[in-house]
């Protein structure tokens, strides 16, 4: 059972159909990093729907994901809760590891006040995919409709051949892996053109995540900019991503459901290096002005394209400086559709409904925090309050801190998870992290320490041991 009454919030969305609640669509890409839109300051790659959309809602420029990896950022974005509560740690590959049953999603919540749910792309949320007797399928996690891939689109983003929808698989595609995804939503929501409910549809694109096909007209529009090997393709993919929400808009518009929709537009995690993997040499990401990339919690691992349209209620043409997360959608859209929390649950975003209609400031209870141990030989911790970032970290061997026991083989413990080494920035006007003012600053980063060594031993409480739950029965 999960911590809210069912048959409560079921009756309850029902009582809510007279109200002006927005159908919500989240458009998540993965591995798009924070310079690679012409919004964003892109100087080569066009992205004029994703720029329309911004000009005609809210383009935030300290927007930030989950975790810099992920599966993390992807059961963070769903739960509104640090990823490391549910126990997705890392991309997961295969094995144990799940966004078990007893997670609250967004999607649940939503379905429970009345609206229809779907989702379509990348799940990435089960070690093991598709099999319901062994982990919970996404319909278990409160979406009525999917149309997913486990992990990446295979063989690339062209005519892909490993979707599966509401588990049965698909097999052979014809097309680009984000159109495949908008033509899905699109006839979901033809097949309920009588429904008078609201809508959420999650789309999960995998672009532009390796390995990559992109439409030869957009390749060749970038040939004449390249200077490495790979960039058109990747500058193409990117220009796809584009095309397939200029789809997404049209089909929104003829069916009348343009204006009172809500649209969140974001990337789970930084682009990838290009130079940091042999295998990713078709990966030319840009973090713009920021430090880092996928994998670090610099900002260019965590920051990232976060925009909001509502064309019905949000005043167009706005930038805001206003820190959001990809964790502010879960208690924001139970806002929106009226709909309560349920009781005991802790969330490590806030309702950022409230500022879709001002310019007033975001006010967090807490700050936001990341944590991330890396194979490459570190643990990193970072926590962002107001204009400053705390980054901390442990050198040596890879481990995950904090748990008597933790996956032994992929997580191995270690006594302590105290960081060794700390970096104060105010990345207000400190984009690229050069300047570390953890002497000069001594009362922000003595506060933002005790704060973070306080966070970090609350989350450790909710840490999972995977050995404990591998054989747990999924409820009927």
């Amino acid at each position: 059972m999960k911590f809210f009454n069912i048959l409560f919030l079921f009756l309850y969305g029902f009582s809510c159909f007279a109200s002006d609640r927005p159908n919500i669509i989240v458009i998540l890409c993965d591995d798009l990093g924070y310079g690679d839109l012409s919004c964003y300051g892109h100087k080569v790659i066009k992205t004029p729907t994703l720029d329309a959309l911004a000009a005609g809602g809210i383009l935030y420029t300290d927007g930030y994901a989950a975790a810099p990896v992920c599966s993390p950022s992807r059961a963070g974005m769903l739960t509104g809760r640090d990823p490391h509560r549910s126990g997705i740690y890392d991309w997961l590959a295969g094995g144990v590891e799940h966004l078990r049953e007893s997670e609250v999603t967004f999607a649940e919540l939503l379905k429970q006040a009345g609206y229809d749910t779907m989702i379509a792309g990348k799940w990435h949320l089960n070690g093991q995919f598709n099999k319901p007797d062994k982990q919970p399928t996404p319909e278990k996690q409160g979406f009525d409709h999917w149309y997913l891939t486990h992990n990446n689109a295979r063989p690339n983003h062209k005519n892909p051949i490993n979707f599966v929808r509401n588990g049965k698989a698909v097999g052979e595609t014809t097309g680009y892996s984000s159109s495949l995804v908008v033509e899905e939503t699109l006839s979901w929501l033809q097949d309920r053109a009588d429904s008078k409910r609201p809508f959420l549809s999650v789309l999960t694109f995998h672009e532009p995540h390796t390995p990559i096909a992109s439409p030869a007209d957009l390749v060749e529009r970038y040939f004449p900019y390249e200077t490495m090997k790979g960039q058109a393709v990747y500058w193409a993919n990117v220009g796809q991503v584009d095309r397939a929400v200029g789809q997404l808009v049209d089909g929104l518009k003829e069916k009348g459901l343009y204006e009172n929709t809500l649209i969140v537009f974001t990337s789970d995690n930084g682009p990838e290096e290009w130079m940091r993997y042999s295998g990713c040499k078709e990966q030319h990401g840009s973090v713009g002005p920021l430090r880092g990339y996928k994998l670090d919690i610099f900002e260019g691992g965590i920051r990232v394209p976060f925009i909001v349209s509502w064309p019905a209620k949000i005043k167009k043409g706005r930038v805001s400086k206003q820190v959001v997360s990809s964790l502010d959608l879960l208690p924001t859209f139970s806002k929106l559709a009226n709909t309560p929390l349920p009781d005991g649950l802790v969330l490590d975003g806030c309702d950022i409904s409230d500022h879709f209609k001002s310019d007033e400031k975001i006010t967090r209870n807490k700050p936001l925090f990341w944590f991330y141990s890396s194979a490459r030989g570190y643990a990193s911790f970072a926590m962002r309050d107001g204009d400053y970032t705390l980054v901390a970290g442990r050198r040596g061997k890879r481990f995950y801190p904090g748990a008597p026991v933790i996956n032994k083989e992929r997580y191995p413990v270690i006594k302590s998870s105290k960081p060794r080494w700390h970096e104060l920035y105010r990345v207000s006007d400190d984009l690229l992290q050069v300047y570390n003012l953890k002497s000069e600053e001594k009362e922000i980063f003595e506060k933002m320490s005790k704060q973070m060594d306080a966070r970090w031993g609350e989350i450790k409480q909710d840490l999972v041991d995977w050995d404990d739950v591998a054989e747990e029965k999924q409820r009927p």
